[in-house]
């Protein structure tokens, strides 16, 4: 009767253990489509960046122009460094990498 007992329990506790596994294995399934998702809205948000960044170049020498021809001061603003080098944000993908790797078990 003990070693049934101990059986029982040994299974009851295995049954216990899968249903936790599959738990854990959602809440990771979960955790990759959420992590794939901001990925891709980081990669937009990046091109967007990018983008931006061209424009803001392509515009500062017409307000030049414009400073020389009207004689007025436009005001124009230097381009932050930081700005003109979007592949080097303060915030490195390096973090992103980082999060990525504590995802994967």
């Amino acid at each position: 009767m003990r070693k049934q007992q101990q059986l029982d329990d040994l299974t009851n506790q295995a049954a216990q253990l899968r249903n936790q596994n599959g738990q854990i294995e959602m809440q990771i399934s979960l955790q990759r489509r959420q992590y794939t998702t901001v990925e891709v809205e980081n990669a937009i948000l990046r091109a967007q960046l990018h983008e931006l960044t061209q424009r803001l170049q392509s515009l500062t020498p017409v307000l030049g122009i414009a400073e020389e021809i009207g004689g007025t001061a436009t005001g124009k603003p230097e381009i932050p460094a930081h700005l003109l080098r979007p592949w080097q944000l303060p915030y490195s993908e390096r973090l992103t990498l980082a999060t990525a790797n504590t995802l994967q078990f």
